[in-house]
């Protein structure tokens, strides 16, 4: 549910930044990270290059948290990367937060991704055969270890190591890397699966998850990074080559319907008017008799203002969040998620009371939130609630950076729509069709992955990893980034 306590949780957000003027950029770093703060809350670090060394901040907590004014004077340097991460593979420990550094080759690399290596069992083999010991239980830094370990087999070739590295993952990475040499790179996986845009002028290179952190440093979003292209800034300019070319490319679909802050632009569409298409839609396939149309805070307001224009019932706020309860926040029981629920979201008596609602939500995941919401909206005095999802049912767990449990945690792989609607107390329940999930996002079903509303994935070892889960009853139970090796 939106930013509710059983939500699909984001993986990282990254930044990187090279400045011709050789202007400091830490600042820029940090801006741009508040951009996108909402992708990861666990721990957040900024690297730069100073006189051909590489300086680290990084720490858990958010962005504000971990980076003083002092902290932000002592990262010199006209280079840098930045990182927020919420952890799908790893922990929330301080030594898996990124960027990850190493000393070698040469004068060390530095690296921040946003994705999941779904193959990272035999990665991390390889890695530790070759005597690397890398320090935490994150993906980014076994691929940055394997890199480097390719620039050394082919003498420093960025353009060879980053193709031969692209050919042995499999899963989902946009990096940005920083080399000691005074070089950022920027790379996309061959399928596109995580967004990558970049913004240039006369004096500045940035690369980011989402355009809005290219806004809040005055940049205009260029173009976006290709899926399979490697792009190298350095005192020499830009280039860009696909070393990797894609036969198919598979974006996530849920930067549309949840992950992206709704000003963002992923991929030339706009974020906000597909999810306001998403209410549109909603509103066609599934007309309510209603008096209001509420949304669930914060990334259901786009569509409930498409789904109150499409169907002329008025929108209205009936639910209050708390911006101080953090997104994090899980509880181990029904009864303390319905505590955490009220926590979260407290209903407007004088806006319900008496009222026909309709409430839309992006994702139903787990089904564990969504009774305590029909129960708070009936409470204060909502005589009729009816549930629109603008995702289709989730069926599926992701191998590719969401945090989606495994089958069975999944309410709509155990039970049907209605035996879900009766759960919640929900007067009415519909989800989102893929058709029209497409069409809202304007994009082919060939060109997005949707893993976890079809349960076909767009990588062998996705499809081997669902398989395996499938067989196996004991599997049944393991969370699907366990599942890795």
């Amino acid at each position: 549910m939106s930013e509710t306590t059983e939500g699909p949780k984001h993986s990282c957000g990254f930044f990187g930044i090279y400045s011709f003027s050789e202007k400091p950029v830490s600042i820029r770093i940090y801006n741009g990270l508040m951009a996108i703060q909402h992708r990861g809350q666990d721990s957040a670090g900024i690297t730069t290059l100073s006189e051909g060394k590489l300086l680290t901040k990084k720490a858990p907590g958010l962005v504000s948290e971990v980076f003083s004014e002092n902290d932000l004077e002592s990262l010199t340097g006209s280079i840098g990367i930045g990182h927020v991460r919420y952890p799908t593979t790893g922990y929330s420990l301080e030594e898996d937060a990124q960027p990850f550094v190493v000393r070698y080759p040469k004068n060390g690399l530095a690296l921040a991704h946003n994705g999941n290596i779904a193959n990272m069992g035999p990665i991390s083999k390889i890695i530790r055969e070759k005597g690397r010991n890398p320090s935490s239980s994150c993906d980014a830094e076994y691929m940055l270890h394997w890199i480097a370990e390719e620039l050394i087999k082919s003498k420093g070739d960025i353009w060879k190591a980053v193709e031969s590295t692209m050919k042995a993952l499999d899963g989902s990475y946009s990096v940005v890397m920083l080399t000691g040499e005074g070089e950022l790179i920027a790379f996309r996986d061959p399928l596109g699966i995580k967004p990558m845009c970049m913004a240039a002028d006369k004096d500045r290179v940035i690369f980011a998850s989402e355009s809005t952190a290219l806004d809040i440093n005055n940049m205009l979003i260029t173009r976006d990074v290709q899926p399979g292209e490697v792009v190298i800034v350095s005192k020499k300019g830009i280039k860009s080559k696909v070393v990797v070319k894609p036969n198919k490319k598979a974006l996530c679909m849920f930067e549309y319907v949840y992950f992206a802050r709704p000003d963002s632009i992923i991929d030339r569409r706009s974020v906000y008017e597909a999810r306001f298409r998403l209410g549109q839609i909603l509103a066609q396939k599934a007309p309510a008799k209603a008096d209001l149309v509420v949304p669930v805070p914060d990334t259901s307001r786009p569509a409930a203002c498409g789904y109150s224009d499409q169907s002329g019932i008025p929108m209205a706020e009936g639910l209050i969040k708390n911006r101080y309860i953090g997104r994090t926040f899980i509880m181990p029981d029904q009864g303390k998620r319905d505590l955490a629920v009220k926590l979260k979201l407290n209903p407007l008596r004088t806006v319900l009371n008496g009222k026909r609602v309709v409430i839309i939500d992006d994702s139903i995941v787990r089904g564990t939130t969504l009774r305590p919401i029909v129960s708070l909206l009936k409470e204060a005095g909502a005589t009729e609630v009816h549930v629109r999802i603008t995702c289709p049912p989730i069926i599926s767990p992701c191998f590719y950076g969401v945090n989606i449990p495994t089958y069975v945690e999944l309410a709509a792989y155990k039970h049907t729509v209605e035996e879900i609607r009766k759960k919640s107390g929900a007067d009415s329940l519909v989800y989102m069709d893929i058709e029209g999930l497409l069409r809202a996002i304007g994009m082919p079903k060939s060109a997005l992955c949707l893993g976890c509303i079809t349960d076909y994935y767009p990588t062998p070892v996705g499809n081997a990893l669902a398989k395996k889960i499938r067989n196996s009853k004991a599997c049944k139970t393991i969370r699907c980034w366990e599942m890795v090796d």
